[in-house]
């Protein structure tokens, strides 16, 4: 997409795919190439190397700057239908090429660089080509919220929409943590559920082999 001859970049990434609770949220951000150096010097990079709060306030200058910035979130139940029924190259990461198919037309940019989860970088970006039907060029790498400013503002947009998520699921289903196994408050949380109730709630992964393992062991507990 361009505007009076000025090229709209796009850039697209994912937070909690390894998540054992909550969402995979999915998350485009779109900007003339003239305002890219505004997020340069903001500060911005990959989510993962900044604090909540430095994420907070970076996540404010994005949505202000950019022409375009749009989210969604994948809930537990579409993941496990993928990840347990889905045929060979049609399993999480075909879900996400989906959602950053859905993501790109939203954000309406001539080119779009994309942090790629698939092995063959290509092949993710021509997964993703075939659902747009249109010539938007689609550049998928690994580490790309590393390298490209615009793919680390979608990163922060999809990290700080989840942590909200995360907090408000909170409100309803007490201490969750961060959602990711690596996170004893999680698996903390997941056996809680499990043994006070006999079964998971509906923002628990159970496709995931952590969750099979942690269900195992609360059940031999119970032997």
């Amino acid at each position: 997409m361009s505007f009076l001859n000025e090229t709209f970049v796009g850039g697209v990434d994912e937070a909690g795919r390894g998540s054992l609770v909550g969402p995979l949220v999915v998350a485009g951000v779109s900007l003339p190439i003239s305002r890219l150096d505004m997020l340069v010097s903001a500060g911005v990079k990959d989510s993962k190397l900044l604090s909540p709060s430095s994420r907070a306030k970076l996540y404010d200058l994005i949505v202000n700057v950019a022409e375009k910035v749009y989210a969604i979130e994948i809930a537990p139940k579409e993941i496990d239908k993928y990840v347990l029924h889905g045929k060979r190259l049609r399993k999480l990461n075909y879900l996400e090429v989906e959602a950053m198919a859905k993501v790109i037309r939203g954000i309406c940019a001539g080119i779009v660089y994309v942090d790629s989860p698939d092995v063959k970088p290509e092949r993710f970006a021509e997964n993703i080509r075939e659902l747009l039907h249109s010539d938007v060029k689609i550049i998928a790498e690994h580490y790309a919220d590393k390298k490209y400013p615009i793919v680390s503002a979608a990163s922060i947009v999809a990290k700080v929409t989840r942590d909200r998520r995360i907090k408000e699921l909170e409100q309803v289903y007490g201490t969750i943590g961060s959602g990711y196994p690596s996170d004893p408050r999680t698996v903390a949380f997941v056996r809680s559920w499990l043994e006070s109730r006999g079964c998971l709630p509906e923002i628990v992964r159970v496709s995931w082999k952590c969750v099979k393992r942690i269900c195992s062991r609360t059940l031999d507990e119970f032997r």
